[in-house]
């Protein structure tokens, strides 16, 4: 003590004055003022933080596939002569409304009527041998009965009256195929609907079986997409489908697939798949575009709101919460995909743990938390 010097007075020459406790009573208020300062991280290391959590849980899951397509007549056929000529009218246009029985076209009739009418001249003849070896054959019958007649004359009567019967049978049967074959000059529509294609115009020649118009049938819309092979395989059994008008959302009619291509299309690889639709909607049109949804099954998924995801070791992360002693834990995880408000998780964590939902900025390991009520 002899070093220190207090009012001018050495600490030694102050004795057992009232001075003498100054020094010690410095000494311990310097010390607890350093306690209070190393105290303070500990202090802050055991500050209980409030945060929200999820229990997590698995759930049935289902991808959604969402493809663009067109809408076309449940029932569209080509229509097409069944022989060939010139085709010299087609009274309907591109979408025009027809009804059963009306002509979509004609083809020039003349070798079909001039057919028609040496039909009509051949029966008739052989109509007229036919009532000639019929009187004959009554005549050598009668004669024959009376034993006036030879057999063999009467035999000649029964041939030559079967033959003409014959001819008369092959001359009728001659006449229908020239009347069919005149009808066939006359294209008519076999039920009602819509004119979708245009395949010829007048003036041309065209061939038996060439398309002249194609007739979309009144009796049901198909929605048809080209759909990728993968989708198909993994699309479940019977599925129901959304189906929207592209340049209207609102307006909506739903369907289940009625036909899918048993062969993929050489370019794009993908196959036609109709969906038919049960009472579509007026503005549903013929051609017009629409957007199909599908949801697709994905069995069983692990998914967490976005605001959990965190990042360690530039991983994703979750805050994971030991329910014995309330305290956090960092742990990576395998994202299987993201979406705005939601995360689905491949693996990393299990059913039943618990994760932090909210306040995961400001945790750190080991930092003990407290759980609030979950939002309602």
């Amino acid at each position: 003590m002899r070093g220190i010097w207090v009012g001018g007075k050495s600490w030694a020459d102050l004795g057992a004055g009232p001075w003498r406790w100054i020094l010690p009573l410095a000494t311990l208020a310097l010390a607890a003022e350093l306690a209070a300062c190393d105290a303070e991280p500990e202090a802050a290391g055991l500050e209980v933080r409030p945060v929200r959590t999820v229990t997590v849980e698995k759930r049935a899951a289902g991808v959604p596939v969402v493809l663009t397509g067109r809408i076309e007549a449940e029932d569209e056929v080509a229509l097409a002569f069944r022989l060939s000529g010139r085709m010299i009218e087609r009274p309907v246009a591109l979408g025009a409304r027809v009804e059963p029985g009306d002509v979509i076209a004609r083809l020039e009739p003349h070798n079909e009527l001039n057919a028609l009418r040496a039909a009509e001249a051949g029966l008739a003849a052989a109509e007229g041998q036919l009532v000639e070896a019929r009187v004959e054959f009554r005549r050598q019958q009668t004669l024959a009965e009376r034993g006036f007649a030879a057999q063999a004359v009467y035999d000649r009567a029964r041939q030559a009256l079967q033959t003409a019967q014959s001819a008369v049978d092959s001359g009728r049967a001659l006449l229908k195929n020239a009347q069919d074959q005149v009808s066939f000059t006359e294209l008519e529509a076999d039920a009602e609907g819509v004119v979708t294609a245009i395949g010829a115009e007048p003036g041309e020649v065209v061939q038996a079986g060439q398309m002249i118009v194609r007739l979309a049938r009144q009796d049901g819309r198909d929605a048809v997409f080209d759909v990728p092979a993968q989708v198909i395989r993994s699309a479940p059994a019977d599925p129901v489908i959304s189906v929207t008008l592209t340049e209207d959302p609102e307006v909506v009619a739903t369907g289940r697939v009625r036909e899918v291509a048993p062969q993929a299309d050489s370019v794009t690889r993908t196959f036609e798949v109709r969906v038919g639709l049960a009472d579509p909607p007026a503005d549903m049109r013929l051609g017009a575009t629409v957007t199909g949804r599908m949801e697709v099954d994905q069995g069983e998924i692990i998914e967490l709101p976005a605001s959990a995801l965190t990042q360690h070791e530039r991983q994703p992360a979750v805050w994971v919460v030991d329910p014995a002693e309330q305290t956090v834990a960092l742990r990576s995880i395998d994202v299987l995909r993201f979406s705005p408000g939601a995360v689905v998780v491949a693996a990393g964590i299990d059913p039943g743990e618990t994760v932090v939902t909210a306040g995961v900025q400001a945790l750190h390991p080991g930092q003990k938390v407290r759980l609030l009520e979950p939002a309602s």
